[in-house]
């Protein structure tokens, strides 16, 4: 039977897959696990992330406080959305570590969404307004007809949203509860629509590593949500994808691409993490079994009667690269090679030694599916991956209107542009 071969890169250390589940990966425990958090230094003066010739990369706006998400309104405002983690399993097992400049340095959430307008079209946002505050741990955006939908880390909320609207106030309506409390180690959820606007989408999850607290903790987590706009028509859309964030429809198509943040603490190079089409109903293995049928024995909870059919991600990503921001780029201004192709951002490691991640990467497409390897396409972030020094964790990505790349860097509170200027 014939086998179709992607192509796994880690660290200049190429691996084979199948697309089949005869793919090859390291066994687990290959290498040791090592927790071993970046040390943040910042950007000085003059610095920037480096993107390939004929690119110009720009600060966009600062002064945030852990900026992690983007969204673009219909009249150009972008929204960023503040937010960070305050689970416990971080802060205690980066007890030893936390400080200043730590990448596991859990400050305090400031939960709000922060509103940018460039009024005079020159590039640059001149106006900043708290757009919502109050919040819990805000994640995804999303405006459709007249209501602003924000998914807290515990609920959907959607608000009345007049054009132009610099704040929201009034009390909002919650559409959904989702999965929060003292399990919530992956508490980011975000939320697409579909192209009909008849549908919203939301990631979630897991809250744990492996299911280390039982499967019945993990009770509508590691899954993609499906809804309707007020919040009925509750299903679940995918399953056993261990912490989906960035959500994105392939250009020409109707399917649903994510990427997906897999297990920790098998060793250096497990598990890959992947960007994958989302197929409904599509199970994709989490807990029991990782990148296709390999078995996690470190869950001791049965597998299920009637699971099967594990579907095997389509794009593997490296271990422990921590991939979450995703979108397509939808626009021209880019060359003609990045057109319908897919950006995502690592926001980098804290299982590895030497680090990983910490770059934005490109993966060509063509007839709404991957076309090429994955490139590197913004880089700079790290300064020694052998001693985990960084300048900054690339996390949330936004294509704007005009065609621009944004980036939102949380642990240095700034917001990055991308353009292109050689024609």
């Amino acid at each position: 039977m014939k086998k179709q071969l992607l192509t796994l890169f880690w660290l200049g250390a190429l691996q084979v897959l199948s697309a089949q589940d005869t793919a090859y990966l390291p066994p687990p425990n290959a290498t040791k696990s090592h927790r071993n958090y970046s040390n943040v230094k910042g950007w000085g003066p003059g610095e920037t992330p480096t993107a390939p010739t004929g690119f110009r990369v720009t600060l966009y706006a600062d002064g945030f406080e852990n900026p992690r998400w983007l969204y673009e309104l219909p009249n150009g405002d972008i929204l960023v959305a503040e937010s960070n983690s305050n689970h416990s399993f971080f802060t205690r097992i980066g007890a030893v570590f936390v400080g200043a400049n730590k990448s596991n340095s859990m400050k305090h959430s400031v939960d709000r969404i922060t509103l940018l307008r460039d009024a005079n079209h020159d590039g640059i946002p001149e106006f900043r307004s708290t757009f919502l505050q109050s919040l819990e741990q805000p994640f995804g955006m999303l405006l459709t007809g007249k209501y602003f939908y924000v998914a807290n880390t515990n609920a959907i909320l959607r608000y009345t949203y007049e054009t132009g609207a610099t704040q929201l106030s009034g009390t909002p309506e919650k559409i959904l509860d989702l999965p929060a409390g003292k399990i919530n180690r992956h508490w980011t959820r975000n939320i697409i629509a579909n192209k009909e606007q008849t549908k919203i989408y939301i990631a979630v999850g897991s809250g744990t590593d492996h299911a280390e607290k039982g499967v019945a903790n993990e009770k509508l987590r590691a899954d993609i949500l499906e809804i309707n706009l007020d919040g009925t028509g509750f299903r679940i859309y995918a399953s056993g994808l261990r912490n989906p964030v960035g959500m994105g429809w392939a250009p020409g198509t109707n399917t649903l691409w994510t990427a997906v943040n897999e297990r920790d603490n098998l060793g250096d190079d497990l598990v890959p993490d992947y960007l994958t089409g989302v197929k409904d109903g599509g199970f994709y293995g989490w807990p029991w079994f990782y990148y296709g049928e390999h078995r996690d024995a470190r869950v001791k909870d049965p597998v299920p009667e009637g699971v099967g059919n594990v579907l095997l991600p389509d794009v593997p990503l490296g271990a422990h690269t921590a991939s979450l921001g995703l979108v397509f780029y939808t626009k021209d201004e880019f060359p003609k090679r990045y057109h319908d192709g897919a950006f995502i951002a690592q926001h980098g490691s804290w299982n590895r030694k030497p680090i990983a991640g910490y770059k934005v990467l490109f993966v060509p497409f063509a007839n709404g599916r991957p076309s090429g390897k994955p490139e590197d396409f913004l880089t700079g972030f790290v300064i020694d991956s052998g001693k985990g020094r960084v300048r900054g964790r690339p996390v949330g990505l936004l294509v704007t209107k005009q065609g621009a790349l944004l980036v939102a860097d949380d642990r240095t509170n700034r917001v990055w542009k991308v353009t292109w200027q050689r024609k």
